[in-house]
């Protein structure tokens, strides 16, 4: 069983996630789609970029009301490791130029390996959300615990991957083969 403390602090976390993805992307569909498009791993002529912006502020929204929360998990983990399948799709097809349309669009960022693996262990750890959670009654305590447990997580979070995004580009560059 997970804490309720720990699983809201995890909900939020992620609706958080979700929601700034979602929004992102609404804010300038057209180059989404684009994005979308260069992945090759839809048929042609479909026009789904709007489907995951919903999709995205859906799962956000449903992951913060109690009784959709396990689905909302569910469908997040999902999508986390659909958009992992979709990188290594062309990652193995040697496309590391594709952006990976998971920052802003202002800073177009190639798609790498370690993308993977964040996507991954995001997966893992929303999966989680899916546990039976106790019993135990939210306290004011665990409210404040979870009010900084957000924003901490989503900081350390923005950091790691501001800090991945800019140095393994760099490390890349070093070990390419003489």
């Amino acid at each position: 069983m997970i804490d309720p403390a720990i699983g809201t602090l995890l909900a939020g976390t992620f609706a958080l996630l979700f929601a700034s993805a979602a929004l992102h992307k609404v804010r300038d569909l057209a180059v989404f789609a684009e994005v979308l498009r260069a992945y090759r791993v839809l048929p042609e002529g479909l026009a789904v970029a709007w489907v995951l912006p919903l999709l995205e502020g859906a799962i956000a929204a449903a992951l913060l009301v109690p009784a959709a929360r396990a689905a909302a998990a569910l469908g997040g983990t999902l999508l986390l490791v659909l958009y992992a399948l979709a990188m290594a799709l062309n990652l193995y097809r040697g496309r590391r130029e594709l952006s990976c349309g998971c920052g802003s669009f202002e800073e177009r960022r190639p798609i790498a390996p370690w993308m993977l693996g964040r996507n991954v262990l995001l997966a893992g750890a929303l999966a989680a959300v899916w546990l039976p959670w106790s019993a135990r009654a939210l306290e004011p305590p665990d409210l404040l615990t979870v009010g900084a447990g957000v924003a901490l997580v989503t900081l350390l979070y923005m950091s790691a991957d501001r800090l991945l995004g800019r140095i393994a580009p760099k490390v890349a560059r070093w070990e390419a083969p003489r």
